[in-house]
């Protein structure tokens, strides 16, 4: 599942693989990003990744996010079993490299 949106003029790409996300997720995708942009208002961008590695017995799911700002984009990665906890922790992992910035 693939789909892009706009918010508050940030382009957001999300890809899920091989997973559709529900419209909770989608939600919790945009008040992260809309948060982070709190911190930060020159996001241009924000690349959005999952993947649920279900041959994993433990930490099966994954979630990514690239910010696009100028200079050198955040990147932060977090692996577990709850997706909002992940995004929550990937948030809180971006927020500490836009206070840097």
């Amino acid at each position: 599942m693939d789909y892009t949106e706009n918010i508050t003029g940030i382009k957001i790409n999300v890809q899920a693989v091989d997973l559709t996300l529900g419209e909770d997720v989608k939600d919790t995708i945009r008040k992260a990003i809309s948060r982070l942009h709190r911190y930060y208002d020159r996001i241009e961008w924000a690349d959005v990744y999952f993947e649920d590695k279900a041959e994993k017995k433990t930490q099966q799911k994954q979630v990514s996010i690239r910010l696009g700002v100028p200079g050198k984009d955040p990147f932060a990665s977090e692996y577990g079993d709850n997706f909002h906890a992940l995004l929550a922790n990937v948030e809180e992992k971006l927020r500490k490299q836009l206070e840097k910035l």
